[in-house]
């Protein structure tokens, strides 16, 4: 069977696979964020906290306890990673330095999981578990809670209220998130993935060199890292870890774990509006731009004259020896769509275009279909933007569901479009222009650039991944990097629960036959026109002197 083939097959199971769990999960997630029915341990928490779990906040309210948590989040991990060598499960690692300990807080908070250190000789296993996982767990929930959030906003009326921030975080790490990834750490236990608490442990290359292998909770790291789209690696090598990914089967669940949530989200999505077309809408501009992403990278990449490059398949060079093209260019588009930032092969190694494709991916929004909450608000937003052109075109106020969408709207929606692209090119821009900073490429020309560009278009769009030839373990990458992820992550917040809030004071407006209808193949299409155009476009100079001049060169 030739690799190509391999590879398509992998990608209809996957698809197949995904088909089934997006009715069931999506209805479950659904109920999840409606039902007023509170478990007993979830009670129990609520007393714990002081919260009644049976008032709702106002937009403002939300945000603020978005905010909050996020911020005792990142003084707990930066204390806790300063800290660890004094604490038990430490290993006997270093202590990392300020600045580092302080962008990885920042990092893991938003769901980044942007790493400048080698994982497995910079966390002990107490740091993994109690700190970097923990925060897995929780960003996620919080991005899933701001499209609850804004998906009121459409569903309520007359209101100022969009839902407790405090309740929903804790009923999606305890009904969605926990159970899901106590099950699939036992199939990756089962199929290889190391867990346990051993230290380090010296073995023999076949080369018979001596290496230094630690152990550790890596599968329980593991699931919860791809489930919420997160992306941190237990070990440097992050999926190209034997540890961490052992096999093709493991391989293929791994992608399929970093889709599962964002593509069963528009499910989720439908039933809350009352409308199920409109979660197909959605999900299928996702999925459009998903398989488009997955060929044209694997074509890409397997495009390569030589003798060995076409034995090959491609060039192997970065890539997952054990997988081969196809595997690596799943995985990599999928990794760069979603905000999950976790690899198995290295994008500095691709080639121009194919390389360019995994950047452009994270310059959409990482909206196809994005990470856990913050692609479906991503696209939500840009569902706003397509109808308002559309009734610019024919001359009537836009609604969406039942929503006027008039100059406050578009003003919250416009600020989110511009905050991330904003954010990447001025931090690019300034990294360029500093002599130390440009000293940081491993490369000259277009593809040092690429370097830098990767690297704050992942940080601002909370991706994670990197061109590995760029050194970011500096004092001013450090703090620049972190003041992305920062603003990159909880600016378009602020946005989308304002929008939720000027949604949900709105009295619904009924449909009319000159109402766009929002859920057929037209809208399809220029939902996806405009997220080409409006987003993608954005970035077309800093492309054009980047992966494009190096491809054409």
């Amino acid at each position: 069977m030739s690799s190509t083939l391999a590879g398509w097959l992998q990608v209809i199971a996957l698809v197949g696979a995904l088909a089934l769990c997006y009715r069931p999960l999506g209805d479950h997630i659904a109920r999840i964020l409606t039902t007023s029915k509170h478990l007993r341990a979830e009670r129990g928490l609520y007393k714990v906290i002081g919260v009644d779990g049976d008032a709702d906040q106002r937009w403002p309210v939300y945000l603020r306890s978005v905010l909050a948590f996020s911020a005792v989040s990142v003084l707990f991990l930066y204390g806790l990673i300063r800290l660890q060598g004094h604490l038990l499960l430490s290993l006997g690692v270093p202590q990392m330095s300020g600045h580092q300990a302080w962008n990885t807080a920042i990092s893991f908070t938003a769901n980044t999981n942007w790493q400048s250190y080698s994982g497995e000789s910079a966390m002990g296993h107490l740091a993994q578990m109690a700190g970097l996982a923990v925060q897995n767990f929780v960003s996620a929930a919080v991005g899933i809670a701001i499209v609850a959030a804004l998906i009121r906003g459409f569903t309520r009326n007359r209101t100022d209220r969009v839902g407790n921030f405090w309740v929903d975080l804790t009923r999606i790490v305890l009904r969605l998130l926990l159970p899901i990834s106590i099950v699939f750490a036992l199939v990756l236990v089962a199929n290889g993935v190391v867990q346990n608490f051993h230290g380090f442990h010296e073995v023999a290359t076949l080369a018979g060199d001596p290496q230094s292998v630690p152990g550790g909770p890596v599968a329980s790291q593991e699931v919860i890292k791809l489930l919420g789209t997160n992306g941190g690696g237990f070990y440097n090598a992050n999926s190209a870890h034997p540890f961490e990914n052992p096999t093709g089967f493991t391989n293929l669940l791994q992608v399929f774990l970093i889709l599962l949530i964002p593509f069963a989200l528009p499910r989720a999505f439908g039933r809350m509006v009352g409308d199920h077309r409109q979660g197909y809408a959605i999900v299928a501009v996702m999925g459009l731009f998903w398989m488009a992403s997955v060929a044209l990278i694997t074509f890409f990449e397997s495009q390569h004259s030589g003798a060995a490059m076409q034995a090959a398949g491609g060039a192997m060079e970065g890539k997952e020896q054990r997988f081969g093209i196809a595997a690596s260019s799943l995985f990599a588009a999928s990794t760069t769509l979603t905000s999950t930032g976790a690899v198995n092969s290295f994008h500095d190694s691709y080639s121009p275009f194919g390389g360019g494709l995994t950047m452009f991916n994270m310059m959409l929004g990482e909206i196809a279909p994005g990470g856990t909450g913050s692609g479906l608000y991503g696209m939500l937003v840009l569902a706003i933007v397509a109808v308002f052109v559309a009734g610019l075109m024919v001359g009537r106020t836009p609604e969406y569901l039942g929503k006027k969408l008039g100059g406050r709207e578009m003003k919250f929606a416009s600020l989110y479009i511009l905050t991330t692209p904003t954010i990447v090119l001025i931090g690019t821009g300034v990294a360029m222009a500093l002599p130390g900073e440009r000293a940081g490429m491993l490369n000259s020309g277009a593809h040092g650039f690429s370097e830098v560009l990767y690297a704050f278009t992942s940080a601002s769009n909370n991706n994670g991944s990197a061109f590995a030839g760029i050194t970011v373990n500096t004092d001013w990458y450090d703090t620049a990097l972190g003041l992305a992820m920062v603003f990159g992550r909880f600016l378009p917040m602020v946005f989308v629960l304002a929008l939720a809030g000027s949604l949900a004071q709105q009295q619904p407006v009924p449909a009319t036959p000159g109402t766009l209808p929002t859920h057929k193949p037209l809208f399809v299409g220029l939902l996806s026109g405009v997220v080409l155009i409006v987003v993608g476009l954005t970035y077309f100079p800093a492309l054009a002197l980047g992966p494009i001049a190096e491809g054409l060169s």
